[in-house]
């Protein structure tokens, strides 16, 4: 067994440096499209990470009755904390919801100064676990005695559920797609690969070579291909460390997300296994196509 596969592994460097062009041409194709692959991941990790915070930031905000009693509106925050669709109540009272005026709007501190009483209600601001969770919360806050009127955000929230699901759908297409052009150029190269070598495959059958002895030097030289063009691939990325680090830093300096590291362990291993997996596959499919006809 471990003789067949240091016979295959030899075989299949020595096809790789025997079709050198076609090989350099396949290895290049794949760091290309390893690249892309390398760019999506990286930036639909970083619009996860700004989906997710745009959605814990989505709040009801229900404004209360100056007359309603402090035990009800206590009650009422406690409800909704127990809520399931709820994740955080805070209780903003008149006189904070006055500062946090003042503090947002100081040109009309003055104004505001000038006001016999404070015309801004207390309110509480509700975070939900999923923004599709706004009708139910907002359904039971209208229900409430103590709740003078509810903001509506029904058409803020339909529209951003509508854009996440829409960008989400779009991004796993895309890596669909780059998948089955990396896979399809793989096939091809190896089948050209597989056609130069006609003549010895045909001896090889002649002398009773079995089609596993044939198939497993190709699969091998695939694996090379996907392995180099990830191993090169891998480099690229980590010398663009920085560049990218940056890049992430400046696009999320508005929102609390941390860009972390730009090439981790993790787009390291899954750019490593596409490429030995997409080269290994691909192999495998040009050769039995090649055996069975």
């Amino acid at each position: 067994m471990f003789v067949f596969i240091g016979f295959s592994i030899r075989r299949a460097w020595l096809g790789f440096w025997h079709n050198g062009l076609m090989s350099v041409a396949a290895t290049a194709t794949m760091v290309l499209m390893l690249l892309l692959l390398s760019g999506l991941l990286i930036l639909l990790t970083g619009l996860d990470a700004t989906l997710k915070y745009v959605q814990q930031e989505v709040q009801v905000m229900a404004y209360i009755k100056d007359s309603a009693p402090g035990g009800d509106i206590a009650s009422l925050q406690d409800s909704l904390a127990h809520m399931p669709q709820v994740t955080q109540v805070t209780y903003v009272s008149k006189d904070q919801a006055y500062k946090d005026f003042v503090a947002r709007h100081p040109d009309e501190a003055e104004v505001m100064k000038s006001l016999p009483t404070n015309p801004l209600p207390a309110s509480l601001q509700i975070n939900l676990r999923e923004p599709n969770d706004y009708l139910d919360v907002a359904s039971y806050l209208n229900k409430q005695p103590a709740v003078d009127r509810v903001l509506n955000i029904k058409q803020t929230v339909d529209q951003m559920v509508t854009i996440i699901g829409v960008l989400r759908t779009a991004g796993t297409v895309i890596l669909l797609v780059v998948g089955l052009i990396v896979l399809f150029i793989i096939v091809n190269t190896i089948r050209l690969a597989v056609v130069s070598r006609a003549d010895e495959i045909e001896i090889m059958r002649l002398v009773g070579a079995s089609d596993a002895f044939i198939r497993w030097p190709f699969i091998f030289e695939g694996g090379f291909v996907g392995f180099l063009g990830a191993a090169i691939t891998i480099v690229l990325l980590w010398l663009a460390q920085g560049p990218i680090t940056g890049f992430l830093s400046e696009y999320f300096k508005v929102l609390p997300v941390e860009a972390g590291t730009a090439v981790g362990q993790n787009i390291a291993l899954i750019v490593l296994g596409t490429g030995v997996g997409i080269g290994v596959l691909g192999s495998y499919l040009s050769v039995r196509s090649y055996l069975h006809r």
